[in-house]
């Protein structure tokens, strides 16, 4: 009978807002090494409605592509009505989270996390301030 194994880990980063982007990769692939897990999948998911989680090649043409794209997508100066309720000036920053999402699941094989070879795990911060994000790194398997 196989036993299924959970491991938790969680991390805390600073951000500087405006679509800061953060190469979490290295606290992933050391959360999946230290969880004892041989086969299974990695959650990675960044608490927050101006935040998101995705994997991209860190690298700096990728990251201003990254960042314009989403200013076409949802324009920091755009209306949305957010702004209505909440005049915070960051109304865009929850539209963009909503598009990216906050989680995302990688597989883990052989105790490793499977990912291409430019592939690396990336944070996402939408918001029009620097912040505090608590991202959690969930492994499930055996």
């Amino acid at each position: 009978m196989t036993q299924i194994k959970t491991h938790t880990t969680d991390l805390s980063l600073t951000t500087k807002g405006e679509t800061d982007i953060v190469d979490i990769t290295e606290p992933v692939e050391e959360a999946v090494r230290s969880s004892g897990v041989r086969e299974g999948q990695a959650l990675v998911f960044a608490a927050g409605s101006t935040v998101g989680i995705t994997a991209v090649e860190y690298e700096s043409g990728v990251l201003r592509d990254l960042r314009e794209a989403f200013e076409k997508l949802a324009p920091r100066r755009g209306r949305y009505h957010h702004e209505d309720a909440w005049h915070d000036g960051n109304g865009y920053a929850h539209v963009r989270s909503g598009l990216l999402g906050q989680s995302r699941v990688f597989p883990v094989r052989s105790g490793k996390l499977v990912r291409g070879t430019w592939q690396q795990i990336v944070l996402v911060d939408f918001d029009n301030r620097p912040r505090r994000r608590a991202v959690t790194v969930q492994v499930l398997g055996e």
